[in-house]
């Protein structure tokens, strides 16, 4: 019963933390998301235009034999547990007591990855449309080609999820080794498990394998994203500003007192909204000098602190 109540505690604390987050990051995370939409839109789009044809010459197609049809789950399975295990992760900090980040400021940093990715795989995909190796995409298919939308709903609705697991001519490069190797880079900065970030990487491996072995996409889609993603990812990194990092203990786990809260806690809280990290070691010298100042001993440093 303890134990439920202060997991509840920490749940709430957590909340309102992360909401007055919400209430200043509002903006950027909805244009993430509607850019998520329009990526989509994009990628449905480029169907319509798709024109299968014979199977291009593939180096991983002769070394990799293919899974085929009744095969093809593997590949999307093994990405759902990706995605799933990292959303998890990155929500985590709402009932454990270890935490290195806020959710709200590393989806926000997340989602500015995606949308660089992704904005480059749109101008290359529609720069030149391929013919899809994938099985439902060859010729003789019934989805290989999209016949003309009939209203302008058909095409904003992207019959999803449908039309993103049977889509065809958004090749060059892999959305799914985008949102992979994200996660997987995303993890190995702000994660504390060595063990779990070697094992990221690996099942970013495995990914690309079981792609190109699924017929998913050709291998240089899963080779462009590799090097890609890592560059458009290191370089708006350095653009973004640095997410305070919590490990420190400059952000109090459970409610304090309300002395506290009206004191510390909300200097703390407004200076990590506006992106700056809270020093433990300049606290730990106000409250020394503050003490002595209460105790009659000192009384000039603490105005010299002050500026005054």
């Amino acid at each position: 019963m303890w134990i439920a109540k202060q997991l509840w505690k920490r749940v709430c604390m957590e909340t309102s933390v992360e909401l007055k987050l919400l209430a200043e990051k509002w903006k950027l995370l909805l244009a993430g998301l509607i850019c998520q939409y329009l990526h989509g839109l994009a990628a449905h789009g480029i169907h319509y235009l798709h024109r299968p044809g014979p199977t291009l010459q593939d180096l991983g197609f002769k070394i990799l034999p293919e899974l085929g049809k009744e095969k093809g789950y593997v590949s999307e399975s093994l990405f759902s547990f990706i995605f799933l295990s990292f959303v998890l992760w990155t929500v985590h900090p709402f009932v454990c007591h270890s935490k290195r980040f806020y959710t709200v400021l590393i989806w926000r940093r997340i989602l500015a990855f995606l949308v660089a990715s992704q904005t480059l795989r749109i101008i290359t995909f529609y720069s030149t449309q391929l013919p899809g190796p994938n099985y439902h995409c060859r010729e003789g298919s019934k989805l290989a080609r999209l016949p003309p939308p009939e209203s302008v709903t058909e095409v904003l609705l992207i019959n999803f999820p449908h039309g993103v697991i049977y889509g065809c001519g958004d090749l060059i490069f892999s959305s799914h080794m985008i949102f992979t190797l994200v996660f997987v880079i995303t993890y190995h900065k702000y994660g504390s498990k060595r063990f779990i970030k070697l094992l990221a990487w690996v099942l970013a491996i495995i990914q690309s394998l079981i792609i190109v072995a699924s017929r998913k996409h050709y291998t240089v889609d899963v080779v462009v994203a590799w090097y890609t993603v890592n560059l458009v990812v290191f370089f708006v990194d350095k653009k973004l500003p640095e997410m305070p990092d919590r490990s420190s203990g400059s952000q109090p786990l459970l409610p304090l007192s309300s002395k506290e809260k009206d004191g510390k806690f909300r200097e703390d809280h407004h200076m990590l909204l506006n992106g700056n990290s809270v020093d433990t070691a300049d606290r730990r010298q106000r409250v020394q000098v503050n003490s002595k100042h209460e105790n009659g001993n000192q009384s000039h440093p603490d105005s010299a602190v002050n500026g005054l």
